[in-house]
């Protein structure tokens, strides 16, 4: 077999797909391994380029060839997807790999380590966690809703809607507190995994950095540095937030110009992170009064009089968002613009 110089790795659980290619773009090899033969086949090959579509099992399949000396190219599928020729088979999936990576405009993936791994574990294990203690809770106020008690919403609330459960008919009793059980361990569990998550940001110098910005807690600052890839990928902050969805959605054509909702693209964890901190200090702001009033108005208060509120919290996180990206960028803690 000829030694390839460019291969595309269609991955899998079981049965992995290869593709390669010469420096003139002849195929040189196409067939299927087993997934205990993978490593074994790279490491009788001289460095090469191995390009992937970034998903699951990708970064540690990344981290092992590279290792044997090849240049891992990570690549987000919807971005390969247009060079699949015709059909679904992995064969074509992985011809469509091994051109896309060889095309100069192609955007990459960073090969993430272990640590930056095991870190968004503590946070996908954390948003599983919350999602699960607001199953419960609607679940409580539910059932108990069906014998005429009402307990109003919110987090706030749940320590008044577990005390309320026991006005309950004792026979109906015994499943709520099965459930109110249930949630106090959820909780706790919660409380452990969010100390954890702030030990992490508390030992991480870019994320200390990024908890200096207004909106931008410990939660989200070990997010965003866990999960940023290099900023040098990113022209200017506002790709940045068009990397995390932030921005208009063009539909343009003929000269005319047509900008809709935002592409909610990107991160979605990451999004709203920076929408529920949006919305805290919008919340700050609305419930702080004016120490004077002839004060000067700023951006937000002047959108505020403008915009509805969530608008308002999309074009804020667009901000948080480009503020991020630039303290990345530079190194530098976040200062606040002189009036």
């Amino acid at each position: 077999m000829e030694q390839p110089i460019t291969i595309g790795l269609d991955l899998a659980k079981n049965v992995f797909q290869v593709h390669g290619v010469d420096a003139t773009g002849k195929v040189v090899c196409r067939r299927q391994l087993r997934r205990a033969q993978l490593l074994l086949f790279f490491s009788q090959l001289e460095p090469c380029v191995v390009g992937m579509e970034a998903c699951a099992g990708a970064h540690h399949w990344g981290r092992e060839l590279a290792a044997l000396g090849h240049e891992v190219r990570l690549m987000p599928p919807a971005y390969v997807k247009p060079y699949v020729k015709r059909g679904k088979t992995d064969a074509a999936d992985a011809e469509a790999i091994c051109e896309a990576v060889t095309r100069p405009t192609m955007r990459f993936v960073p090969v993430k380590s272990t640590q930056t791994q095991a870190a968004l574990l503590d946070h996908k294990a954390r948003d599983f966690l919350v999602r699960q203690r607001t199953q419960i809770i609607n679940a409580i106020r539910a059932h108990i809703g069906e014998f005429g008690i009402v307990v109003a919403k919110g987090i706030q609330n749940v320590d008044r809607l577990i005390a309320t459960a026991r006005n309950m008919p004792e026979a109906a009793r015994a499943a709520v507190d099965m459930l109110a059980e249930q949630l106090r361990g959820t909780q706790a569990r919660i409380d452990a995994i969010t100390a954890r998550i702030g030990e992490r940001q508390a030992d991480d110098p870019l994320a200390r950095r990024l908890a200096t910005v207004p909106g931008v807690g410990a939660i989200s600052s070990s997010a965003f540095a866990a999960t940023t890839p290099d900023v040098s990928a990113f022209r200017s902050g506002r790709d940045y937030a068009a990397w995390l969805g932030l921005t208009p959605k063009a539909h343009s054509s003929g000269g005319k110009e047509r900008l809709g909702k935002i592409s909610k693209a990107g991160n979605r964890y990451l999004r709203r992170l920076l929408y529920l901190g949006a919305m805290a200090r919008i919340s700050a702001r609305r419930g702080r009064r004016r120490t004077a009033e002839n004060a000067t108005p700023d951006w937000l208060d002047r959108m505020l009089d403008r915009k509805p509120v969530k608008v308002v919290a999309i074009a804020l996180a667009n901000r948080m968002a480009r503020t991020i990206w630039a303290l990345i960028r530079s190194g530098e803690s976040y200062r606040a613009a002189l009036a």
